[in-house]
């Protein structure tokens, strides 16, 4: 706090500090999102401080233009500061901006006029074939009970070897799973079906849960349940997955979407077809089903430079 007093005049301190408790008290930001946006104004004060050559003013943001705060964004990137990074400090920024032009002291069109920096699309992180076998085998599960247990394992079956959203596994019925069933009929996001493999091992496990679960289920009612014989929710499944990352010793990365990404990359990775994966995913267009690609790229370097005319 000593730092900013030397770059800033006591209005604009004051300002800023009337502007920080109503982020803690009327919006109720957690102090963890209150200390980063003090800290991304701090580092903007400091920067109009120097380029002024004396403390900033309130005169000084009033004079802002969208080519300043573009050259603050870029002596930040200079500095390492990521686009994620970035663009979080322009928010705290135009926060800042805002609180300050309601009381008719600046005016903030110039921070309206910058874009966010455009984050990178980051790519999935899948469990690797061994990790995503344990933890959705029957074996893999912690919960006590011997019907809870095989409902989790189901659960997390039907997300890895079937490539499901967990929505859409916790919407199956019991028709869905007749004996000797191959595939399953999934309703996904738009209401649009697709059909997906059911393999031999899942729907074992799905059978396995249905003859050991206490509560009656109905042939159209939601297959799987919670403790009490309610609807189950996505939390509960959540929750065991990261009971499992504690236990078996796996990254962060590991939750039940991630199970979803494993079906897809380790399918690529044995040389499935992308537009199939695409099919299977239940993804609109194949630019979304692309980012497992940069997964296994030395692969597909492989497969081109073995198969195209001219790659020898």
């Amino acid at each position: 706090m000593n730092e900013i007093l030397i770059f800033a005049d006591e209005k604009l301190l004051a300002e800023r500090q009337v502007w920080l408790d109503s982020l803690a008290q009327e919006r109720r930001l957690s102090d963890l999102t209150v200390d980063a946006y003090e800290r991304d104004v701090r580092q903007f004060l400091l920067f109009l401080a120097r380029h002024a050559g004396g403390p900033a003013k309130l005169s000084d943001i009033r004079e802002l233009r969208p080519a300043d705060l573009r050259a603050f964004l870029a002596s930040r990137r200079k500095d390492g500061a990521g686009a994620r990074t970035l663009g979080r400090g322009l928010a705290g920024l135009r926060s800042f901006l805002r609180h300050l032009e309601k009381k008719g002291l600046v005016n903030a069109a110039g921070s309206r006029a910058i874009r966010s920096p455009k984050q990178g699309k980051s790519l999935p992180k899948p469990l690797t074939a061994s990790q995503a076998i344990e933890v959705s085998s029957d074996d893999g599960q912690l919960a006590e009970e011997p019907w809870i247990a095989a409902r989790n394992a189901a659960v997390l079956s039907l997300l890895y070897g079937s490539g499901l959203r967990i929505s859409e596994a916790l919407g199956m019925t019991k028709k869905d799973f007749p004996d000797g069933a191959r595939t399953l009929r999934v309703s996904g996001k738009g209401g649009k079906t697709r059909i997906v493999p059911l393999l031999p091992a899942t729907l074992e496990a799905v059978h396995a849960y249905l003859k050991l679960c206490p509560h009656g289920i109905g042939a159209e009612k939601a297959i799987f349940l919670g403790a009490r014989g309610g609807p189950l929710q996505p939390a509960i499944i959540q929750r065991e997955m990261q009971k499992m990352r504690s236990a078996l010793g796996l990254p962060e990365t590991a939750t039940p979407h991630a199970l979803r990404h494993s079906f897809a990359t380790h399918l690529l990775s044995a040389g499935g077809d992308l537009r199939a994966i695409q099919e299977l995913l239940g993804h609109a267009s194949l630019s979304t089903t692309q980012v497992y690609t940069g997964v296994d790229a030395a692969r597909l370097l492989d497969i081109y430079e073995r198969a195209h005319p001219r790659a020898g």
